[in-house]
Order: structure tokens, then sequence, then C-alpha cells
């Protein structure tokens, strides 16, 4: 049955103002629909008042100056901060005069994450009985608690596996000493939803201020690299190991191997003036992350160097312009910023910019043997580090078939779906029996962004038969009727 035009928003009938009931005019199931989810997404009291009271605090105002400020008495603030009073357009106005920006304070979309991940959270802990409006009054008034929550289980799983990994271990002599340095640098990027603000903002300007383009960013980095900081850049055939560069300060040259793409030298050089001439940046980054070893500051400064090398190679709003009208796709983005198709990968699993964010994508690479050695996300999933990866993923077939992008819709233990796109990538020098790195890397959304990427074309993702079920790995897996299962979970993972 429909619901009569004139509705009242509480859902009630309005009163007819005719006498003749019969000849009241229904609206169709689909418009009932719409209006339901109209109401339910946007309720009428929108909770502001505690977002405006951190406001109000984060500027220095007392309540009675900022009621001063406005015009209005301090008990009137005092209701509109406890959600008694709504905050109308003529106050909008006067707070924004007053307080200048308002970031934050109608920030619909962040809550609306913030509620998700709380649900995911949740339910991974067994608790799935808490009603959505809680979780929306929670996210929407207590943002930062709810960070907090979300950041707590994080930990709180990669605690548990590197228990799973030293019970897996059966007590090796070595099995007590600290996580390796690169461990736990990838964990704070993942804290971070591998998004560096300042870094992104500065590559940027810095984009802005060199005039850079694709097509001479080699040369004019090479240029300010002499021009600032006295270090010559040479193109030779190089043997130097994994490194894709080497500094040597005493004749101030940095040495590139010659198998490198243009647009690969230009990370490197980006790479090496972030180190040189925006160090103290970095260091104000890593200041955050509470590492304190040698090592763990080496290997953040490294990961933050190669980041802004990222973002000033694919800076963030030309990049994710590109990325949005070619509909995601790699092989163009790759082609128009002159990279190649891993970076064009790890570049969009940073794109998490407030107002401004992409697809949150997970990006990891794989070798042949299982080992991840790369796992980067925008969002809070979760692969295991212990008893491998799964062999059902698609990444594993991309060895198979080089040079194709291959997808595949998967399904999680818990039910959720993503939509993951792979393909084998290589590098190294170039001729016959020349040593290369040969890897396959991933990039993975939830299901139900699969439609804004090119690469879901045509296909049928929303069939749940067509979801192929995968799982972290058969050490913490609990799918005990899998074919393809290895060796069975470690106590308590099933």
């Amino acid at each position: 049955m429909g619901i009569p035009v004139g509705v009242k928003d509480d859902l009630h009938y309005s009163q007819p103002k005719a006498a003749a009931p019969a000849k009241l005019r229904l609206i169709s199931p689909t418009t009932r629909t719409k209006f339901v989810n109209f109401v339910n997404d946007h309720p009428r009291n929108s909770p502001v008042g505690l977002r405006l009271t951190r406001l109000r605090e984060h500027a220095g105002y007392s309540q009675a100056a900022l009621a001063r400020a406005l015009g209005i008495s301090a008990s009137y603030l005092n209701q509109i901060e406890k959600n008694k009073r709504p905050l109308t357009a003529a106050i909008q106005q006067r707070l924004s005069q007053a307080l200048g920006s308002l970031g934050g304070l109608f920030d619909h979309d962040q809550p609306a994450a913030l509620q998700q991940a709380l649900a995911d959270t949740l339910r991974d802990l067994g608790l799935s009985d808490i009603s959505a409006q809680e979780l929306r009054a929670l996210a929407g008034n207590l943002p930062q608690v709810s960070q907090a929550l979300l950041d707590l289980h994080r930990q709180h799983l990669a605690l548990r596996e590197h228990a799973a990994a030293l019970e897996f271990r059966l007590g090796a002599p070595d099995a007590g000493q600290h996580l390796p340095a690169s461990d736990l640098v990838r964990d704070f990027f993942n804290r971070m939803h591998n998004h560096i603000p300042e870094l992104d903002a500065l590559a940027e300007q810095l984009y802005g201020e060199w005039g850079l383009t694709p097509a001479n960013m080699p040369q004019r980095l090479r240029q300010i690299l002499a021009d600032r900081h006295g270090v010559l850049t040479e193109v030779a055939p190089l043997q130097i190991g994994r490194e894709k560069r080497l500094l040597d300060e005493r004749s101030r040259r940095l040495w590139l191997p010659d198998y490198l793409e243009p647009g690969q030298q230009a990370f490197q050089i980006a790479a090496q003036l972030a180190l040189l001439g925006y160090r103290k940046q970095i260091d104000q980054v890593i200041a955050r992350t509470g590492f304190t070893e040698p090592a763990q500051l080496a290997q953040a400064a490294i990961g933050l160097s190669n980041y802004f090398a990222g973002a000033l190679v694919m800076p963030y709003q030309r990049f994710l312009q590109a990325a949005e009208q070619s509909r995601y796709d790699i092989e163009h983005l790759a082609h128009l910023f002159g990279v190649g198709f891993e970076a064009v990968c790890h570049r969009l699993s940073t794109l998490a910019r407030r107002g401004a964010a992409g697809l949150p994508f997970f990006f990891i690479r794989v070798d042949r043997a299982g080992n991840i050695s790369k796992r980067h996300s925008a969002t809070d999933f979760h692969f295991s580090q212990v008893g491998g990866s799964c062999p059902l993923w698609i990444i594993y077939e991309a060895f198979n078939q080089p040079g194709r992008i291959l997808t595949q819709v998967a399904r999680m233990p818990d039910g959720r779906r993503h939509f993951w796109l792979a393909r084998q990538v290589s590098s190294g020098p170039v001729g016959h029996g020349q040593p290369r790195k040969t890897f396959a890397v991933a990039l993975g959304c939830e299901l139900q962004h699969a439609d804004r990427l090119v690469y879901a074309r045509g296909l049928d993702t929303q069939n749940p038969s067509n979801a192929v079920p995968i799982g972290p790995g058969c050490r913490v897996c609990p799918r005990e009727d899998c074919m393809q299962r290895a060796f069975a979970a470690l106590p308590g993972k099933s």
C-alpha cells in the first residue's frame, strides 16, 4: 500500500482537507521506498551539537563569548550544543564569520564512513546487535572516539596475527625478537590509511611552482637537483643490487641504472630531492610514529620519501581527476603520467584526502612463493601475515597469464565481497640472461564500488554465485570445507 501524498516527516497521515478521504491520492511503492530511504538517511535533527562544541573549544571560545559574538544568549547556544534547538542558516552564517572555517561541522560523509567501519569492526568482534541508529550517533557525535576504537581494533588484529606467527614458529629461539622495521613502517602507513596529507600537499604545491609536466619531469627534476643541491644525475649500466639509485656524496653524483624508464627516473630523483631538501617535513611525520630504533627511523624516512616522490610524479588533484574521468583505467593513467602499472596501483591506494577521496582501494604485491612484499590500504581491509595467502585469489593466476589484467569477485569468510584486478609486473635489467624481478600486483575494493571501474564493464558482479570464496590464509582461515586448504588453522582460528 502506498503512503498518502502530504504525509508528515514523522510518517503520520496528514488530516485530509476534504470530507471524502476515499479520494486521497496514494504514491507508488517506488516513491514510497525513496521517501523512507530519504527519511532514514536524513534525520530531522542532525546531531551537530557535540561537533559545534569541539569547534568552539578548538577556536578558544567559551560558550558565553561565542554567544556574544553570534548575538544570541548563552542559554540558546547551550541548547544548540545539546541538540535541543536547530542550527539555523542565519546562525550558521554568523558562525562562519566568527570562527572562519566550519570544517567538519556538517561533514556527513565522514560519519557515514565511520559508521560502516564501526559496524564491520563490531561484527568481527561478534557484536552484531548494536543498531544502526546507535552507530550513527556514535560516529556523528564522537568521531575521534570512533576512530580510536577502529585504531584499537586494527592493533588487536596485528597483535593477534603476531601471536599466531610466534605460535606457528613453535618457540624458535628468535621468536621474541622485534618485528622488522619495514613491517612497523607498513603498519604506520596503514594506520594513516596510506595517506600522508602534508606530504601530498607539499608535492602538489611544488609541482605547480616548478612548472612540472609528465613530459618535462625527468629533465626538470635533474636540473632542480643540480641547482639546489649540487648533485648531478648520471645514468649508466649499473649493478647495485635491489637499489634503484645510488648517491655518491663525495663526487655529488646520483647514479641511476640505465634500465629505468623516464618516469621511473623522475620518481627516484624526486625521492632523493625529498631526503635532501624536505627532510624537516619528513621528520615531522616520523615524530608521530613513535619510532626510536635507528633501523625504524631509516626505513620510515625511505618510505616517506617514496611517498613524496609518488605524490610529485602523480599530483593528487590531477591524478584523481584523470582517474575518475577514465573510470580508473590503470594503463591509461600509466601512459598519461609516464609511470608503470605498479606505481599507478600504489598511488590509487593513497587517495584518501578528506573531502576529495578516490575509491578506497587495497593494494597488494606478491611473488610466486606467496610472499607479500607490499600491502597498503586506504581502508581497514586486513590480510593475514601468517600461513601464506589464499591460492584461490586471482593475484596468483596473474603469473600464468603475463601481460593480462585479470578480474575476480571474491567473497571473504565473513560474507564481505570484493572486486579484484591483478596483473604480473617485471622490472630490472633488459637483455638475454639478465636477472629481473617478477611480481603480481592486485588492486581491490568493496564490491559496491565495482561499477565505477572500467574493468567491471559487462560483468555480472552482483550475482552471488559468481563470487569466489577465498580466505586470509590457511593458518587463520575458518573455511574447513575448502578443497585447497594446505593445513589446519591455528587453534582458535577456525
